[in-house]
Formats: C-alpha cells, structure tokens, sequence
C-alpha cells in the first residue's frame, strides 16, 4: 500500500447504506480526479460513546456486510476499527486496515489478535502518550507478526474537555514507523465539553492537515458526512464532504 499522502475518509459510524453509498461515490470521484487512493472508513461501533443512549452503529456483523458491499460495488479499500480481540478475525476478511482506537492502544490482546491477521494495523495514539511513548505498541504488533503498522496522531488530552496537538509528535513517531497520519477531525474535538456529548469545531480541520504536511506527516484521516450536523457521531469534528475535495487538493 501506498506510504506517500494516504488518506482516509468516511463517516464516523454507519448510519445507513444510503450514507455509505453517498461517501462512497464522492470518494471514487476524487480518486479518479486526483489519482489517490483514498481509503474508506466507517465503524460498525462506537463503543467509547459518552452516553449510554448514544448511538453506537449496527453492530459486527451487519455493520461488516455493508463495509463489504461497499468494498466490492466500488473498489474501495477498506479501514475500521475493533474494541475487541474476538473481533480481529472477522474484520480481517473485510478491512484491509485494522484500526486501534486510541484509548486501547495500549491493551496487549487487541495489538495482538490485530497483528496476527496480517493486515495493516493502524494504532492511534492515545490522549495521554508522546508520539515517543508508541514504540511500545509497535514493538507489541511487530513481536506477533504485523508486516505493516502505521501510528496515527490526534492530539493530547489538556486540561479537562479538550484537546491540543503538539505536531512534534508527527517526527517522533516518524523515528517508530514510516507511516505516519495526521487524525484531522478528531483532532478538534472537546470530549465531553458539551453536556454531555463531545463538541468540537470543523473549520480548524484543513489548518490541521496542512500543519501536520509541514511537520511531515505521510497520511491524512477525515471523518466526513454530507450534512454533518445531522450525523449521529462526532457531528461537531467531521468535515463537509463537500469540503473534503479543496482539502485534498490544498494538500497535493
């Protein structure tokens, strides 16, 4: 897989089909425009919501057969994440990235189950560890068989409900793995800081992407909805799909 600008887009959770077939067609666009190859992302659960009554997306195996539906009606590659070692094994017949969510980077059994199915394991960095601190993971996936791993930043906790990004992280992480992506829309979160729910603000998402480019950062992640206001996770931090074309272009 390609290590120069990757990007990865897709919703926050699946919603529905309509919403993935929406994304879906807009990515493929874009990656006949640009000749990328942008990797499709969405979550068959958010398992880390705020609130109980949050919600949480279709579960394992529905949420698995519309990832691949999507996959095979447009040749998208695929990228999701698990909570759970037990999930590895079926993820791994559809995603062609299987993503660590960043609060769980550091549990040795989901590193593990991950690595040993051979495909690329993207670990995020949690809110609380330098871009330092993530050989450790690393060395745990490399130890059980990853070929390919990739570190991805998203800022550091900051006091109480927000978050900030020191952008040094981006090289120091470079000094763990080539592969290094900018989390452009979670970056600009405030967990929790809305009653509740986390909140955050979208227009800071492209200035994002363009600092980590100078710090040099080897991909880029958009969590993007058509209306993302509407959107039933993250509302405040995805990107405008509409927006995500001159983001893409300011980055190439």
């Amino acid at each position: 897989m390609k290590r120069n600008n990757i990007f990865i887009a897709g919703p926050c959770v699946i919603e529905n089909m309509q919403l993935l077939d929406t994304v879906a067609k807009e990515l493929v666009r874009l990656n006949n425009k640009f000749d990328t190859d942008i990797i499709f992302k969405a979550s068959f659960d958010k398992a880390n919501r705020t609130s109980l009554h949050s919600f949480r997306g279709p579960g394992l195996k529905e949420g698995l057969a519309m990832l691949k539906a999507v996959k095979e009606k447009y040749g998208l590659k695929i990228l999701t994440d698990i909570h759970e070692s037990s999930q590895a094994e079926a993820v791994s017949k559809v995603a062609d990235v299987i993503q660590i969510p960043a609060f769980l980077c550091r549990q040795t059994d989901l590193l593990v189950a991950a690595a040993k199915t051979g495909k690329v394991v993207n670990i995020k960095k949690a809110q609380f560890l330098s871009g330092k601190d993530m050989r450790y993971p690393v060395e745990k996936c490399r130890e059980s068989g990853a070929q390919e791993i990739w570190l991805t930043e998203r800022g550091n906790s900051f006091g109480y409900n927000n978050l900030i990004v020191d952008f040094r992280n981006i090289p120091d992480m470079k000094e763990i793995v080539p592969t290094v992506i900018m989390d452009c829309t979670h970056s600009v979160q405030r967990p929790s800081a809305g009653n509740g729910k986390t909140v955050g603000d979208r227009k800071f998402v492209p200035a994002m992407a363009l600092a980590a480019k100078a710090f040099g950062a080897t991909g880029y992640f958009f969590e993007v909805h058509p209306e993302p206001d509407l959107g039933l996770s993250d509302a405040a931090n995805m990107l405008e799909l509409s927006n995500l074309e001159r983001t893409i272009e300011k980055l190439l």
